[in-house]
This record gives structure tokens, C-alpha cells and sequence, in this order.
């Protein structure tokens, strides 16, 4: 069973930076495509990137050239980082993980996800 703890969330003015962290439990975490989900208020949850556990990353539009996902798989820990923050990038941060997976925007087949870190984008 992989247990995944958040961390880094906060709040941050338009323009600023976050860094967030996720570690994992467990020792295959490199067997393990690693995601990072959102969920504003009144919205579904939503994808925003993931490091595939073949090594390849992806992202949804609306954060490429200002995110960037990493992982360590020594450490088992994925991170985001957060740059040009907007306020519409305000919701709660969701770390997730499953393994061998291969469609990592889809939400359905995850099988662990974190407790959420709070972000929010002051304008």
C-alpha cells in the first residue's frame, strides 16, 4: 500500500512561486506514474501534470511553460514547481500515484492520492 503526503502549498501573491512536494511510501516508487491533480471550489478535479514511471512527463495546457514536474526516485519523492502563479491557479493540490500506469491525465485509474495542500494566488 503507497501512502503519499503533500506538502509546500501556501499562499502567494500573482507572479510568485510555490514549490510542492509529494514523498511516498514504499519501496517501488519507480514502478509508480506520478501525478498532480487540482480542485478549485465548485470544480472538478482537474489534471495538471505527471511524470510517467517510463520517465516521460506531461502536462495540461494551461500550466506548460510554468510548471515542471521532477521526481527522485532515490529520495521517493515527486515535486512541482510552480512559477507565473495566477489567480486561477487557486485550488487544492492533489498528489497520485498507481503503477505501471499509462494514461496519467485520467483520474479514474489512480489507486492512491495524498490529502491535498491548499494553494492559493492572491491578485
Amino acid at each position: 500500500q503507497v501512502q503519499l503526503v503533500e506538502s509546500g502549498g501556501g499562499l502567494v501573491q500573482a507572479g510568485g512561486s510555490l514549490r510542492l512536494s509529494c514523498a511516498a511510501s514504499g519501496r517501488t516508487f519507480s514502478t509508480y506514474t506520478m501525478a498532480w491533480f487540482r480542485q478549485a471550489p465548485g470544480k472538478e478535479r482537474e489534471f495538471v501534470a505527471a511524470f510517467r514511471w517510463r520517465g516521460s512527463t506531461t502536462y495540461a495546457d494551461s500550466v506548460k511553460g510554468r510548471f515542471t514536474i521532477s521526481r527522485d526516485n532515490a529520495k521517493n519523492t515527486v515535486d512541482l514547481q510552480m512559477n507565473s502563479l495566477k489567480p486561477e491557479d487557486t485550488a487544492v493540490y492533489y498528489c497520485a500515484a498507481d503503477r505501471f500506469y499509462e494514461r496519467p491525465w485520467d483520474p479514474q485509474g489512480y489507486g492512491h492520492w495524498g490529502q491535498g495542500t491548499q494553494v492559493t494566488v492572491s491578485s
